[in-house]
């Protein structure tokens, strides 16, 4: 709908099907549009000589004249007119053409109803499909470098606030690709250390014989090639913030070295003989389960308590469905720029299959996505034949399904903590919230029930 137009948008319906113009006719009308039918291409043609029209719904298959020519001819006789695609025979070859050819969006046959209303309505609020794609999210799902709208979002917005104004370290836990380090880079900048340093150190990614040089530094002549005395990243953050990623991955001994820092706000170069006095914010973060690893003897029960004094969780992609669109939006602007393609949107067809997706590689996986659907694709739409997702697909109907073909890297912990998240739920759900038939139902102590509710925020505090 135009700016400053006051009345309604008229749309004309294109379909063969009777059964298909009535059922879109009232449901238009039900929205306030202006509606006129026409049951083939040439009736659909003479139409827009008559007049003229906000929108047109076209099926494809029609005979003699089809949706594509209907398209070809509309754009020709009213170049203002948008035009959407419909079709019970979808296909990329059709969907390309149609794009190729102006249409807006190409929708198969049955469509969900609420989509096509959002459809119909974005369609409206662009010239002639020439839809903007937004350089940067706007509105309250933008909150620093997080992006997202959903109630788990919203709450960790809220929780980072909270946090950021505290010295407290934080510990953040979450699957890997959920975006920690942006979460930490959030905290920081919430905090009042903003305008002091943030400094990464990727705990798993730095050889074990190389990190204690790099988090503490050196003296001149502590080892073969320290030909000059260095300052560790930690000496590097002073005042700011050190941002600790994949903490689960440091060795027993440098573990022990850490908790020195935790607690006594000191560090001591290799090869000297005094300490430092340090004043870093620790912000520790992991996939791994530390608790279990706590359990198992890997990692110091001490320092697991000192650094996870404000615990940050986290939710999978999985679990926050309502920002799939706006997050594919955003990567969709950055790699159309990046690229230098024209790709305006992403197709209706395919972002349901997106957002029917389980994402085992959570935020990141999505960009890698999008990222690839850009490259590949040569109309100004990405469709589902540019999308490539991963055969890892974990099971929306069946939470304990195991893939048939693990794929590298799973993130085992992830995995049976989403199990066991899930059980929990259905315990409570199978016994009416009583808390006691929960833990029965699962074979546990009412005390460790209530303290894995806890673990997950699961616990509404009620007996």
């Amino acid at each position: 709908m135009k700016a400053g137009s006051d009345e309604p948008p008229k749309i004309l319906v294109v379909d063969d099907e009777r059964s298909m113009r009535e059922f879109l006719e009232v449901m238009l009308l039900k929205e306030g549009y202006q509606v006129r039918c026409a049951a083939g291409g040439k009736d659909a043609l003479e139409a827009i000589r008559q007049e003229p029209f906000a929108l047109v719904i076209t099926d494809i298959r029609m005979k003699p004249i089809n949706g594509l020519e209907v398209l070809k001819q509309c754009r020709h006789l009213s170049p203002q007119t948008v035009v959407i695609i419909i079709s019970a025979y979808a296909s990329a070859e059709t969907a390309v053409a149609a794009m190729k050819e102006g249409a807006y969006d190409y929708l198969p046959k049955p469509f969900n109803i609420d989509e096509m209303r959002s459809v119909i309505r974005h369609a409206l609020q662009s010239d002639a499909g020439e839809e903007k794609v937004p350089e940067k999210p706007e509105g309250p799902y933008y909150f620093g470098c997080l992006i997202g709208e959903s109630p788990p979002m919203r709450r960790l917005y809220e929780l980072i606030q909270r946090v950021a104004s505290t010295g407290s370290n934080v510990l953040i836990t979450g699957e890997s690709g959920t975006g920690k380090e942006l979460v930490a880079k959030a905290i920081h900048r919430q905090s009042p250390r903003q305008d002091k340093p943030f400094v990464v150190v990727n705990c798993g990614g730095v050889p074990e014989h190389l990190i204690e040089s790099e988090l503490f530094g050196y003296k001149k002549g502590a080892f073969t090639g320290a030909a000059a005395t260095r300052k560790g990243l930690v000496e590097a953050a002073q005042t700011g913030t050190l941002f600790l990623d994949e903490i689960g991955e440091l060795s027993p001994t440098l573990q022990v070295k850490l908790l020195r820092l935790v607690q006594e706000k000191t560090i001591r170069m290799i090869g000297d003989t005094e300490d430092i006095a340090v004043n870093v914010r620790i912000i520790s973060a992991t996939n791994r389960n530390l608790e279990k690893m706590v359990i198992e003897g890997t990692f110091r029960e001490d320092l697991y308590y000192r650094l996870n004094v404000l615990p940050v969780m986290l939710p999978p992609l999985r679990e926050r469905k309502e920002d799939i669109s706006i997050l594919a939006q955003h990567f969709l602007a950055k790699f159309r720029d990046q690229f230098g393609k024209d790709v305006r949107k992403i197709s209706s067809y395919a972002m349901d299959i997106l957002n029917h997706y389980d994402f085992p590689g959570n935020v990141r996986e999505l960009e890698h996505i999008i990222e690839r659907g850009v490259a590949m694709e040569s109309s100004s739409i990405i469709l589902p034949d540019s999308l490539t997702l991963s055969t890892y697909k974990k099971s929306r109907n069946d939470p304990l399904a195991i893939p048939a073909e693990l794929p590298r890297g799973i993130d085992l912990d992830g995995y049976l903590a989403d199990v066991e998240k899930k059980l929990l739920q259905q315990a409570l759900q199978q016994a009416h919230g009583v808390k006691f038939k929960a833990a029965e139902l699962l074979g546990i102590s009412f005390r460790s029930f209530r303290y894995r509710l806890l673990k997950y925020g699961l616990d509404t505090g009620e007996d």
